[in-house]
């Protein structure tokens, strides 16, 4: 039977995960604000329709993300 021994050492004073911690805060803050406009949402359902289903309606991939973000789409 194998063991294995690890030698305790001793970490920095102040561990850099806590000085980063507030940045990741602010990132998943941020990143789940973007997540939940309207226009996130819409762009996730336009992401899952193929490009049959965009055909059967009429569209484009391209005009409906157009649609969607109105003047900001920059394609």
């Amino acid at each position: 039977m194998a063991t294995i021994a690890t030698a305790g050492h001793k970490t920095a004073a102040f561990p850099t995960s806590a000085l980063l911690a507030p940045f990741r805060a602010i990132g998943r803050f941020m990143v789940t604000l973007a997540e939940a406009s309207p226009q996130m949402r819409s762009l996730n359902k336009l992401s899952q329709l193929s490009d049959e289903d965009l055909a059967a309606k009429g569209t484009t991939r391209e005009s409906e993300i157009r649609r969607i973000l109105g003047g900001s789409a920059a394609l």
